[in-house]
């Protein structure tokens, strides 16, 4: 049944791009394409085919991207069968806001075409869900994990293991919060005012979803005007007193459907189609779950329960999730490395440029979710604020991983091979005298030499005239392709005797 069709394609849907950002083993490589089907994404990345299919599916069925595909609107789902559970007031039609939400729509545009992308990151609703995933339900998911680890340590099991939970970067974690707290509060107040005053994809897709060729449609003849549909459609479409139904806003979730007992409400051709007007009603009637109105996103009571859980323990998750200081056989405290100050940021292999990556990444976070080195974090400059950018403290960007540029969906991070990466020069590194042990201590190191896949740092004697005498690294730029191994493996506390300086466009030898 088509009803049965699509709520399964939305649980499917909502669970595998939850996982993407969960995902630290690599297992949901496969589901990579996901995210490449959201609309923004595909529009920054000129992705043909994805803009296609969307705009097909809306022409033939309406919103029903919002209520299968877009994840914040089946987050709001999630609120909303919340909502009903509780025996919250009904709801009631309300007038469209137009000059709200086509007013945010031409901001937004004329913002992305100006390449003002603090806008485009902060409204875009499936980067939105992604900073929710990244910030706030991967650390929870990460300590769970690390629980079954020591649980399965004791009975000498490793079907678990331990992963490093990293600090949630300050920007990231207060937008994740916010925009969890207006959608939540919006969608438990007002039912879908979040998708219909404010999210630019949801007003765009309601211009096209009024010439669409099925619709949700109200037939007089039956209809005893009991109100019962206006009451239950959380979008605020339905106007029972002029038997009307505002397209623009109607996410064809069938909620109404179920609620009419007279079958007053179908979802037939529209009229004026060419096919005539045959009633799919059957079709759509039946199965209707709690919480599945209103964009039709169906998650099972198990899986709701648990995103829930995750979501209600994430705070502490994030209080919990600083790291245990390391300890050198147990006899003295190894000291954290601090970041140093780059005067150029270092951006992902594959990103090209600076200007190129701030014009075209929505801050999803999935690359930062992905990355398995941890050099990956959120940018809390104003100017790329939240855009993924390079660091060496917790690893380094080894020349076979190509992760981030799998998973980018909107083309910031182009797609690159093992090959094309060793090829590419995102940095060049720099020596810091005063810094390295060799001076400072009087010790051999050479550990950056020793470490460099692109055998761009030579150890050289510190007095030219005494070969005996100790060695300090050479770096030679021309071969240095800026992957942080040599930062991140320098044994110098706080601060590395070497790190890596970016450049804005990216050498490609």
């Amino acid at each position: 049944m088509l009803k049965k069709t699509r709520i399964t394609l939305a649980t499917i849907s909502f669970i595998l791009l939850t996982l993407l950002f969960l995902d630290f083993t690599g297992a949901m490589r496969w589901a990579h394409w996901l995210p490449k089907l959201q609309l923004v994404p595909a529009l920054l990345a000129l992705n043909l085919v994805a803009i296609a299919v969307v705009l097909v599916i809306t022409l033939l069925l309406g919103r029903i991207y919002c209520s299968v595909v877009c994840p914040l609107g089946i987050l709001q789902d999630i609120i909303l069968a919340v909502r009903r559970k509780l025996k919250r007031k009904r709801f009631t039609y309300s007038p469209p806001r137009n000059w709200l939400r086509y007013t945010i729509l031409v901001l937004y545009v004329v913002a992305g075409a100006l390449g003002l992308q603090t806008v485009v990151i902060l409204l875009d609703p499936y980067s939105a869900y992604g900073r929710i995933a990244h910030s706030l339900l991967q650390p929870a998911y990460q300590w769970g994990n690390n629980l079954f680890a020591t649980a399965a340590e004791r009975y000498d099991s490793y079907a678990f293991y331990h992963v490093d939970i990293a600090a949630v970067a300050l920007p990231a974690l207060i937008a994740a919060l916010a925009t969890l707290l207006i959608v939540g509060v919006l969608a438990w107040m007002y039912g879908r005012a979040y998708c219909n005053n404010i999210c630019p994809v949801g007003s765009l897709l309601g211009l096209l979803s009024r010439f669409s060729l099925l619709k949700i449609r109200l037939d007089s003849d039956q209809c005893i005007s009991c109100m019962s549909c206006e009451r239950t459609c959380k979008a605020s479409a339905i106007d029972i007193k002029s038997h009307r139904i505002d397209y623009s806003r109607c996410v064809v979730c069938g909620d109404c459907i179920k609620s009419c007992h007279r079958s007053g409400i179908t979802f037939a051709k529209a009229k004026g189609a060419a096919f005539g007007a045959k009633r799919l009603s059957p079709l759509l009637g039946e199965g209707l779950g709690e919480g599945q109105a209103n964009g039709g996103h169906v998650v099972t009571n198990t899986s709701r329960r648990a995103f829930l859980t995750g979501t209600a323990v994430t705070l502490a998750a994030v209080a919990m999730a600083q790291e245990k200081k390391k300890v050198d056989g147990g006899l003295a405290v190894i000291e954290d490395k601090q970041k140093p100050e780059r005067k150029t940021p270092i951006t992902p292999p594959g990103s090209l440029s600076a200007k190129n990556l701030a014009r075209h990444c929505t801050a999803c976070q999935l690359c930062v979710s992905a990355c398995p080195n941890g050099v990956l974090q959120p940018s809390t400059s104003l100017l790329n604020l939240m855009q993924p950018t390079v660091s060496y403290e917790r690893g380094y960007c080894r020349p076979e991983c190509t992760r981030c540029s799998e998973v980018c969906p909107t083309g910031a991070i182009r797609r690159i091979t093992p090959a094309d990466k060793t090829a590419i020069h995102v940095g060049h590194a720099v020596w810091v005298r005063k810094n390295c042990v060799v001076l400072a201590d009087d010790v051999s190191c050479g550990n950056c030499a020793r470490h460099c896949p692109a055998g761009a740092i030579t150890m050289v004697p510190v007095d030219a005239d005494d070969p005996r005498s100790r060695r300090i690294p050479a770096v030679d730029e021309a071969k240095c392709i800026g992957c942080g191994a040599c930062e991140n493996l320098c044994p110098a506390r706080p601060f590395s005797a070497i790190y890596v300086e970016g450049h804005e466009v990216h050498r490609n030898d």
